[in-house]
């Protein structure tokens, strides 16, 4: 089988990119490029030329901010269950039985995966353009520890079918060595979806523990770190009702995820200029966002710095600086945007200033981490949303522009965003001859208000630029002699 299927391809990719890309890796092809939307199909001279390409491209080279995928073409006639297990150590022999299960073995004894088998971490992160499950073994993250995670791409029904099989392997391989600890199966999310797996006062998952008669048990939020968002799942019980106890939890994240996802398709529509899909906010590997967002972005050649002056309780400094400045160093390298904290005003200052300055994507991911740390570390209550004050500098002349005739403008903004914005009527203008303009309120609707602002101040800044003399001709270029 000859012909490969390259998948996660950017709409802005063509044949000529590809082939540039076998080119630089020195793959031959055989045959052109065929394009379609957001996958490709090409043929190579031999199998060992397709091989070499599946594992020097396939997620491993980038093409326009998305990393291919790249496999053998299947027939969908002839697609089976077949797992494609990768990373496989070069002196273990695999073989398949009867009943497709795998086994490992070294000189004619059974080996553990290199002490993985201690507990297995599985990561689910499916994607229905997958034509086959694919497991790959993390071998090489954390060298020396005891657990590496195992990453199934599939549909549903694969990840669980995947999921099996990998405990029944673990539980044989443990019986083999006279492993005689529990395994446990354990499952990374992300820790944005865990709240809606814990349900409210537990309910979700006490019922998904009742109905699969495993004990269920989350790492606790100590646990995470800025660039670490996912918190550990354990299910504690037989292997089959782990299996069903992961159908169930999986089924909880996928919705979650799902409806996240459609939140933010319509969020993208709210807040101009910023490309939702690119600040991190979900795992990789689900659907992408609205293309319309994305492509009206990526038209913004380089999006003007902005500065925001955000406020936030005197006594979470400390948690914002993190210990000798490490962590307000990561969250402004992860954000691409500077984050300074302004002197106390005073000794019993209540709140202190923290200036973001930076573009658009970078404000969003400075200030969604900062309202994120000030809940995590419990300077507002279980139940109590996070509300900061922003202020943004406007030119004086465009303050009213804000207002609108009669207070119209700052209304329709209120009303639509639902955050506070005030425009002081009583405030001198600074050296710069600038004003404040304050905005209260949760993270997204603070962004929405800030984002609207700024639009009102572009199209201010259009109207205030010198239009050209009638009958000015455009300079001359100097011609090539």
């Amino acid at each position: 089988m000859n012909k490969l299927y390259i998948g996660n391809v950017s709409e802005e990719a063509s044949a000529e990119d590809l082939e540039t890309i076998f080119e630089q890796w020195k793959i031959p092809h055989s045959g052109p490029f065929l394009v379609k939307t957001g996958y490709a199909f090409v043929d190579c001279p031999d199998e060992k030329v397709a091989m070499k390409a599946i594992d020097v491209l396939s997620g491993k080279v980038e093409l326009h901010g998305k990393v291919l995928e790249v496999e053998h073409s299947v027939p969908k006639r002839q697609r089976s269950c077949k797992l494609q297990i990768r990373n496989i150590p070069p002196h273990m022999q695999w073989e398949v039985s009867a009943n497709r299960l795998l086994t490992a073995s070294r000189a004619g004894q059974n080996v553990n995966l290199e002490r993985l088998l201690l507990f297995v971490l599985l990561v689910f992160y499916y994607s229905m353009l997958c034509s086959s499950p694919r497991i790959d073994i993390h071998r090489k993250e954390n060298a020396g520890a005891a657990e590496k995670p195992i990453t199934v791409h599939s549909t549903p029904e694969g990840c669980s079918s995947a999921c099996r099989t990998i405990m029944e392997i673990m539980q044989k391989e443990a019986l083999d060595t006279k492993f005689t600890e529990e395994i446990p199966l354990k499952i990374l999310a992300h820790n944005n979806f865990v709240g809606r797996l814990i349900g409210k006062e537990g309910r979700n998952l006490k019922k998904i523990e009742q109905d699969t008669e495993t004990k269920i048990t989350i790492s606790p939020l100590q646990d995470l770190t800025l660039y670490n968002p996912e918190r550990t799942i354990t299910v504690k019980g037989t292997i089959e009702a782990c299996a069903r106890a992961e159908e169930e939890v999986m089924k909880k994240i996928r919705e979650s995820y799902e409806n996240d996802v459609a939140a933010m398709n319509l969020q993208s529509n709210l807040i101009p200029g910023v490309n939702l899909n690119a600040l991190g906010l979900f795992p990789s590997g689900g659907p992408a966002l609205s293309t319309d967002c994305t492509v009206f972005y990526a038209q913004q050649v380089q999006p003007e710095s902005e500065t925001v002056h955000l406020f936030i309780p005197a006594l979470a400094v400390g948690a914002i600086i993190g210990k000798q400045g490490q962590h307000i160093k990561q969250l402004s390298r992860f954000a691409g945007a500077s984050i300074k904290i302004a002197p106390a005003e005073g000794m019993d200052a209540k709140q202190r200033m923290v200036i973001i300055a930076g573009p658009p994507e970078a404000q969003f991911k400075a200030q969604g981490r900062i309202f994120s740390k000030l809940k995590e570390e419990n300077f507002f209550g279980p139940k109590e949303e996070v509300k900061l004050e922003a202020h943004i500098k406007v030119p004086s002349f465009a303050a009213g522009r804000v207002i609108g005739k009669g207070g119209k403008t700052v209304n329709e903004l209120q009303n639509l965003t639902s955050a506070e914005v005030v425009v002081p009527r009583e405030q001198t203008p600074d050296e710069n001859d600038q004003v404040i303009v304050k905005i209260s309120g949760h993270f997204y609707a603070s962004q929405l208000a800030q984002r609207k602002i700024q639009e009102i101040l572009s199209q201010v800044r259009r109207q205030q630029q010198p239009k050209p003399t009638t009958g000015a001709q455009p300079s001359q270029l100097p011609r090539r002699k």
